[in-house]
């Protein structure tokens, strides 16, 4: 049975999500490991030496990835994922760009690197989300298990 494109794409970012929030606890791959917080930006570590991360981000990251498999099982849902988790990700970035980055509120916590990824990551789950959706007449079914 042939599955719709947008469910795939939702699939592969999950696993992503899923893939990086694991490397995130894997040291050597997250440089700085002891000095992993909980939260905040008094967290050391480093994912790949460049993202700042916390044992929060990611546990945020499994769970954005474990969304994002479940959601893509639907059109709808993989719809869902991509616009509504790219509008997360613009929120996060426009955050991350008016907050401190030395201050309490920078609790994920996140650097300029994140920032930068952040945007990228909105707009382009966005425009997934946009340029796979189904289109016509059908769509508002939009259940496809596929």
């Amino acid at each position: 049975m042939h599955r719709p494109a947008i469910q795939t794409v939702t699939a592969a970012v999950g696993a992503v999500f899923l893939l990086v929030g694991i490397m995130g606890f894997i040291p050597g791959i997250t440089t700085n490991f002891d000095e992993m917080r909980f939260a905040g930006h008094q967290s050391g570590a480093e994912l790949l030496g460049v993202f700042q991360v916390s044992v929060l981000h990611n546990i945020v990251h499994l769970l954005f990835g474990a969304a994002g498999l479940a959601m893509a099982r639907r059109v709808d849902l993989s719809r869902l994922f991509l616009i509504g988790g790219g509008a997360i990700y613009l929120v996060l970035w426009l955050y991350g760009m008016v907050i401190d980055h030395g201050s309490a509120a920078n609790f994920v916590p996140v650097n300029s690197a994140d920032n930068w990824l952040h945007l990228g990551l909105g707009v382009g789950m966005m425009g997934l989300g946009l340029a796979l959706a189904p289109r016509g007449p059908g769509r508002a079914g939009d259940g496809y298990r596929g």
